[in-house]
């Protein structure tokens, strides 16, 4: 349990140790948890890790550092070690020593500055994280829009080649139809004259009967000499 605390001794907020190191709140946040990985304690307000100025430069350290962050993290937890087990102070809580301070007003006053730099954290936290919802929300959104565009798109190139493939279909029947209707009128054609060539052959064949018949006719009647024959060509 860590007690190295000294009466009075400033507290500091995650975002005031980024500001101080120039970092941003996140890294802070990355560092602590490296350190704690390999042992370093922290004063702890709940979940909230909670500064002094020791902490502040196991922090330097570690973002300073040329040797993998664990190795020095881990030198770092060694020393706090030695540290707190040499020292001689009385284990100090942290809300102690802020029910201590609320007796001075100077320290009543860095208190109540330490708290609404929490409250000051919490609120840039909420931003950000209803920035981030807002985005998401705005990147569903865009997903749901283009999803209903490809819909749409897809629905109208559907359409449309149905429409190509109904169009091509009825210029076939047409084209079909117009095949049909001259086929039908070729063969109505051909059967007139047909009909025509026939019905010639039969006026052919009745003009030669016509033609036998009063050949016969004549030699079969008595006549003169040239009679029968001018008699052929008389009708």
């Amino acid at each position: 349990m860590r007690h190295d605390i000294k009466p009075n001794e400033r507290a500091f907020t995650t975002k005031e140790v980024a500001e101080e190191l120039n970092i941003a709140t996140p890294t802070v946040r990355k560092y602590g948890q490296i350190l704690e990985r390999n042992g370093y304690e922290f004063f702890k307000d709940g979940h909230r890790r909670i500064f002094v100025r020791s902490d502040i430069e196991s922090l330097i350290a570690l973002r300073d550092t040329d040797r993998p962050a664990d190795d020095t993290a881990k030198d770092l937890a060694d020393l706090q070690k030695e540290r707190l087990e040499g020292t001689d102070d009385t284990q100090v809580a942290v809300s102690d020593t802020y029910d201590n301070s609320l007796q001075d007003p100077h320290q009543l006053k860095e208190f109540l500055l330490f708290i609404s730099n929490e409250l000051a954290a919490s609120r840039e936290m909420n931003v950000q994280l209803s920035k981030d919802i807002s985005e998401l929300q705005t990147t569903v959104s865009r997903l749901r829009q283009d999803h209903h565009a490809i819909s749409s798109g897809v629905g109208n190139s559907t359409q449309k080649m149905n429409m190509k493939i109904e169009k091509m279909m009825e210029q076939q029947q047409t084209q079909y139809e117009t095949l049909l209707q001259e086929e039908q009128e070729k063969n109505e054609s051909l059967k007139n004259e047909l009909q025509t060539i026939r019905n010639e052959q039969k006026e052919v064949w009745r003009s030669q009967q016509n033609f036998n018949k009063r050949i016969e006719e004549s030699v079969n009647k008595p006549k003169g000499k040239w009679d029968w024959l001018f008699s052929l060509f008389g009708k």
